[in-house]
């Protein structure tokens, strides 16, 4: 029964209609494209802001309350949005947003982790997770397309609506999640005392460190890659109505890593991880450059590969926690996945208007290789073996 309430809250936390339509919401609202940016920084920065005091806070307080209230919090934020929409209000849903994801970043993966590992059953954690991935990429696209008939029908504010319900029965799900722990992790520390626990733990205990550094630049590097997709496809010269079809490939091609990574966790190699990502790269140069609709089976392959990877990377970290300060020590990966992204929009961003976007995604995945050629080397070990 806990698996299927993970997987439950999984979906539900990805299934708002919002998602393909909120950049049109704040158009219509009259925001102009400057004004659109400065909602996603501060999006971005309330993140990065809260992400490792939330990790603190679930490590003090019941896990399973958080989770409740991150998703409370975010769909308020949606519902304000559709009822008063304005600058003001957008920016206010956006911090609510971001409070909302931070709440539920670490908490989840600790509360999935610990329940398992009382189970007994903590070899699954890696299983489970990626296909809670893959359901929340299930729900991303279910989405997307049940929000074309219900905008249609009942335009931004039926859209609203239905978002905030997702949101409320994601909080619901959350109250069916089991906790068998106390505050603190039983041994009653201060708030203070498990931040600094969950940050020392992090910096110094190289093991922790090193599956750290690896889930926050695996992960996030074709993450990002993942908004630019599109563009890619315009690329091709394909018309714009087959678009949404190349990105269902890579889509499924992602959704499949998830569901693989199970399977994967339990008997893949330093060598074996390290020659996963290098393989995964060059296929995606290769897809990205190619200029060709045939190019996308390569990136979703890659897509699939490094999605993999990321889980797997999550397995271990939570494997090397050893002290109580779990959802901390995630959340500070979950930081460190928000730089990297980050920093990949910075580059894009910037290089981008000087060469194609096939050569960005190109030179954007050479990181992988070097993570590859670190741990072939023994420096970045992605199992304790």
């Amino acid at each position: 029964m806990l698996v299927a309430k993970l997987y439950a809250y999984a979906f539900l936390g990805e299934f708002v209609l919002l998602y393909p339509v909120y950049t049109l919401l704040f158009t219509d609202a009259g925001l102009s494209v400057a004004e659109i940016s400065s909602l996603f920084v501060i999006w971005s920065v309330t993140g990065l802001v809260l992400e490792i005091p939330s990790g603190a806070l679930a490590d003090r307080v019941s896990r399973r309350l958080l989770l409740f209230l991150g998703p409370l919090l975010t769909g308020l934020g949606f519902g304000l949005w559709t009822l008063f929409p304005s600058y003001g209000v957008f920016a206010l849903g956006f911090v609510m947003w971001g409070a909302g994801a931070a709440l539920v970043s670490g908490s989840y993966e600790a509360l999935a982790y610990e329940e398992l590992e009382r189970q007994g059953q903590s070899g699954r954690y890696a299983a489970v997770m990626g296909r809670a991935t893959a359901l929340g990429l299930v729900a991303d696209a279910a989405a997307i397309g049940l929000a074309v008939p219900v905008f249609a029908t009942g335009g931004y504010l039926a859209v609203g609506a239905a978002s905030a319900l997702a949101c409320v029965l994601c909080a619901v799900a959350a109250l069916t999640l089991p906790e068998h722990r106390t505050s603190g992790g039983g041994e009653g520390e201060s708030y203070l005392a498990i931040l600094k626990s969950g940050i020392s733990e992090a910096r110094t205990d190289r093991s922790v460190l090193h599956a750290l550094l690896l889930v926050s630049f695996v992960t996030a590097i074709w993450g990002a890659l993942e908004e630019y997709v599109p563009f890619l496809g315009a690329e091709t010269g394909v018309a714009k109505t087959t678009i949404p079809l190349l990105i269902l490939v890579v889509w499924i091609g992602a959704t499949s890593g998830g569901l693989l990574a199970g399977a994967a966790a339990e008997r893949m190699s330093t060598r074996g991880y390290a020659l996963t990502i290098a393989l995964a790269a060059p296929a995606m140069a290769a897809g990205a450059m190619s200029g060709h609709p045939a190019g996308f089976v390569l990136i979703a392959l890659a897509f699939g590969a490094f999605q993999l990877a990321g889980v797997v990377a999550d397995a271990r970290l939570q494997e090397r926690i050893s002290g109580p300060a779990r959802a901390t020590v995630t959340s500070v990966a979950g930081l460190g996945t928000s730089l990297v992204t980050l920093a990949v929009y910075a580059v894009y961003g910037a290089a981008s208007s000087a060469v194609s976007h096939g050569t960005m995604f190109a030179l954007l995945v050479l990181p992988y290789l070097f993570i590859a050629l670190m741990m072939v080397r023994g420096r970045v070990p992605a199992r304790q073996e």
